[in-house]
């Protein structure tokens, strides 16, 4: 019993034992690394209310199949953390009917889902670097280089506002040279640095849109460091075959 507690404890996957009634009956401590939120604010919410709002009708019918003797394999759906981030779990789930719970193990996949989108955008751009027939599924980066190419992406959001945003800024943020930067960059990613800082701005510029919050494609363009609203809005339209204005004025 001890050894399974110890695995349970120090799984980098989210394993969890969940009621028929939605809420968490025990969690591993990487839902919460995960999420973001503490061990009592997880159980004191249906866990629906922790899924993205447009993945929650979804959600709420395969746990319903599961309820009914149907287990879950490799079920992908987005969970909002506590920042506010989207995080992608891929579930396989299976039902203990005499006791009313459902043991479940998550895998993290949200590196996979954000280079999957990257490599369309770039695709899209006519700018892939990519070797023909390569899948996301062929580039897996370790924990460690996935952080790393995390604080590359940080390191774009914060200079983003440079329209010319050079590999001298961001090998200086990222403290490597210039020849580092271009050849790790592409090993993990699959993109050459100047086109994955190009799919990041596109990225952004969806995000900023989905807030809310702005109303002119001149303040999207110039959140995500475009050079002109022009340019921005042509590149926008090609990418996610709708005006980037009308997402502003629905």
């Amino acid at each position: 019993m001890f050894d399974l507690e110890y695995f349970f404890e120090l799984s980098p996957d989210l394993l969890c034992i969940a009621g028929f009634d939605g809420f968490f009956k025990k969690i591993n401590p990487a839902v919460s690394q995960t999420l973001g939120f503490s061990t009592e604010e997880l159980f004191s919410r249906p866990i629906n209310t922790f899924v993205h709002p447009e993945d929650q009708e979804m959600t709420r019918q395969k746990r319903q199949n599961i309820k009914n003797n149907v287990p879950l394999l490799n079920f992908e759906n987005r969970y909002l953390s506590k920042a506010g981030e989207i995080v992608w779990l891929s579930w396989t789930s299976m039902p203990i009917k005499r006791d009313k719970v459902v043991f479940a193990i998550a895998k993290d996949i949200t590196y996979k889902k954000r280079l999957e989108e990257l490599w369309r955008v770039s695709a899209i751009l006519g700018s892939s670097s990519l070797p023909k027939g390569q899948t996301p599924e062929e580039i897996d980066p370790s924990t460690p280089n996935q952080y790393w190419l995390k604080a590359f992406e940080q390191a774009v959001r914060k200079n983003v506002g440079l329209t010319d945003l050079t590999l001298n800024v961001l090998s200086s943020e990222l403290a490597v040279s210039e020849r580092v930067l271009f050849r790790r960059v592409q090993a993990l990613s699959g993109l050459t640095p100047n086109r994955l800082v190009r799919a990041i701005r596109l990225q952004m510029a969806w995000d900023a849109i989905n807030t809310g919050k702005y109303r002119t494609v001149s303040e999207i363009s110039a959140i995500a460091g475009f050079k002109t609203p022009a340019y921005f809005s042509k590149t926008f339209q090609e990418i996610y075959g709708v005006n980037a204005l009308d997402l502003l004025k629905s």
